[in-house]
This record gives structure tokens, C-alpha cells and sequence, in this order.
């Protein structure tokens, strides 16, 4: 079997990858084992403009979200499905110095944030006591429906192939990849948390952390925004919501705890008023890592070898606007952005 292109991994990374590579008509093979609890499958899709308790805006989210929504909105007239919402996220402060923190934010972002002037509106759902914020210019990725409608499609055109796969089977002979049966002109790993140990890119500063998220029927919550405090809450679908989520920087295992469900269940019965019923329980492991920056383009030794990776809790935003560039590198040369270009860490690399 001949390819140009062999994708590893079928998250949103490889899903965004391999449709770019489509688009330009190029021939790819996607391999991918269906992992329910990898990352893009237990995540909820959320793109928040910004971050962290300063409350400051994403690495370059302007330029993001001027490419990703057309990028979603594409995607989904092609696979006739609802790719992308635009929602609001309203952020209950939980102590009086956070509320501060974002009337300083909203003086330097006043198109992004604001405080409504009803601060009542949602007494009787949620308890809160300092008030809240909003956040414009977030969105909810239809992850749920995006991965399995598209690896369909690629599946009923013999573009993929549903197997672990086996580094141990990889061959790069006189510049050609082998794998099993398959020939290559490249391969490009996609493969979440699995890179960290792939023998190529090892060395990369990897961090990966686990989060747990719980699903909850809750017919009282509207759906029509993001609820935040300190954990965010999103509907998935009709009375189903998603609440999430932590984060574990030393774990034994990437199963859920009944630690956190225990822990997050006291939480939603202090801060709903609503009647609610836990229905699910995840988890999964992000390829995170130090620099909070992707890990994108080839390694330098080895040319034909590369890397979509590292996006962390971001992503439903990165991953569509990275896919993008290394596809545009490999068919037309055109450059990485820098500060994603695994290149970077060349040194490391070549060790």
C-alpha cells in the first residue's frame, strides 16, 4: 500500500491534519485505535479567549479565532453537522480579590469582558456571593460528533485503518517509511500522550498532567452559556452537562478517582440550587508541556518524520490553525511559526 502521508492518531489534531491533507489532494492514511479516554474524547471543547487567574488573553487567540471559525464552520458544512457555538462564559468570582482581578481586566479588554448589570439573573440556579463577570468570544466545539463523523468518512474512503500502532513496526529506509504493508513519503505523529515516549521525539519537554471531568443531568441549567467557578460548566447536550475540570501533575494511572467525584459532587451541591444527577465520570491524560507552546514541523534529523502535538487543554484552538501551517509547510514550503516549530528544540532532538 502507497501513501504520501501516514497520520498517527485521530484526535483533534490528526482529524484537523488529515482534513487539510484531503483538501490539498494529497493521498494520507490515518491510524488510530479508537481510545475513549484519550484527550480529544474526553474533553468538553471549550475555547476560552482567556486564561488563568490574571485573566489575561490567550497566545495569539486574535489570530486563532479570526482562522478557526470559518476553519469549524467549513468542516461542518462538509460533514453536514454543527461544528461550533458561540457562547458567552459567565465567571462567578469566587472571593472578592478575583473580582477585582477582572474589574482590572475589564478596564484593558473591554471587547472581550464586562460585568452585566443584572448580577441576580442567576440566584436561583447557582450560589454565589461576589457577583460575576462575563467572557465574550468563547465557543464550544462539537467534538462528540466532529471525531466519529469524520473518521467514518475516512474510513468508507480507505483512508483508515483502526489498530494500535506498533513503533516497533516503523522502518526509515533510504528515506522512505515503512510500516507493515504501507509505504510512506512521511509520517506525522498526532498521537497525543503517546509521543512522549515515541523514540523521535522523547526528548521533547513533555508534561503531561491528568484531568477528570463529570457529566451531569441537570434540566434547570440553561444551555445557553459556559458557567465558570473555578471549574467550568457546559452543555454537551439537551439537560446533560459537562464539569470540569483538574488538573493532576502526578498520577498512578489515567482512570477517574473517586477522590474527585466525591470532591466535585460536595462542590456542585454547594454551588447549584438545582436538582442534579451524575451520570458519567472521565478522565484522560494531555499531552501538556512546559513551554505551553505545540510541538509542530519535523525532526531534524530524520526529515520525513514529524510532529502535531503537545496543544494541552487548547486543543479545539490550536490544533485547526497548526494542522494548517504544517500542511502549507509540506506542500508549498511554507514556514512553521517559530514559536511552534519543533525545530526549536533541535539540539535536544539530534541527542
Amino acid at each position: 500500500m502507497q501513501t504520501e502521508f501516514l497520520i498517527i492518531g485521530q484526535g483533534i489534531s490528526g482529524t484537523w491534519l488529515s482534513y487539510f491533507i484531503q483538501k490539498a489532494n494529497k493521498s494520507f492514511i490515518v491510524i488510530d485505535n479508537d481510545q475513549p479516554n484519550s484527550a480529544s474524547r474526553v474533553a468538553a471543547g471549550i475555547i476560552n479567549p482567556v486564561t488563568g487567574r490574571r485573566i489575561v488573553k490567550t497566545w495569539i487567540i486574535d489570530e486563532l479565532l479570526s482562522f478557526l471559525i470559518p476553519a469549524y464552520e467549513e468542516l461542518g458544512s462538509e460533514l453536514n453537522i454543527r461544528t461550533i457555538e458561540k457562547k458567552s462564559l459567565i465567571d462567578f468570582h469566587p472571593t472578592p480579590q478575583m473580582k477585582i482581578a477582572f474589574d482590572e481586566r475589564v478596564k484593558e479588554n473591554a471587547d472581550l469582558l464586562f460585568h452585566p448589570q443584572d448580577q441576580g439573573q442567576y440566584q436561583n440556579i447557582f450560589n454565589y456571593d461576589f457577583g460575576f463577570g462575563e467572557v465574550d468570544l468563547c465557543y464550544v466545539v462539537n467534538l462528540k460528533e466532529i471525531l466519529p463523523v469524520w473518521r467514518n468518512k475516512i474510513l468508507s474512503n480507505n483512508q483508515f485503518l483502526e489498530e494500535n500502532f506498533d513503533i516497533t513496526e516503523l522502518k526509515h529506509v533510504d528515506g522512505e517509511i515503512n510500516y507493515k504493508n504501507i509505504k510512506a513519503e512521511k509520517i506525522i505523529f498526532c498521537d497525543g500522550i503517546h509521543s512522549s515516549l515515541n523514540p523521535f521525539f522523547k526528548n521533547l519537554p513533555f508534561a503531561l498532567n491528568k484531568g477528570e471531568a463529570l457529566l451531569i443531568e441537570a434540566p434547570g441549567i440553561p444551555s445557553t452559556h459556559i458557567f465558570k467557578k473555578g471549574m467550568m460548566l457546559t452543555s454537551i447536550q439537551k439537560d446533560l452537562f459537562w464539569l470540569g475540570s483538574n488538573y493532576l501533575w502526578e498520577f498512578p494511572n489515567d482512570q477517574p478517582t473517586e477522590q474527585f467525584r466525591k470532591q466535585t459532587e460536595l462542590f456542585l451541591r454547594s454551588w447549584l440550587k438545582v436538582p442534579f444527577k451524575i451520570v458519567d465520570h472521565k478522565a484522560s491524560v494531555r499531552p501538556a508541556n512546559i513551554e505551553r507552546r505545540p510541538f509542530v514541523g519535523f525532526h531534524p534529523t530524520y526529515k520525513n518524520i514529524g510532529i502535531l502535538n503537545g496543544m494541552g487543554t487548547k486543543g479545539c484552538s490550536l490544533a485547526p490553525f497548526f494542522a494548517k501551517q504544517i500542511t502549507d509547510h509540506l506542500i508549498y514550503g511554507d514556514q512553521i511559526l517559530p514559536e511552534a516549530n519543533v525545530s526549536r528544540f533541535s539540539k535536544i532532538l539530534m541527542r
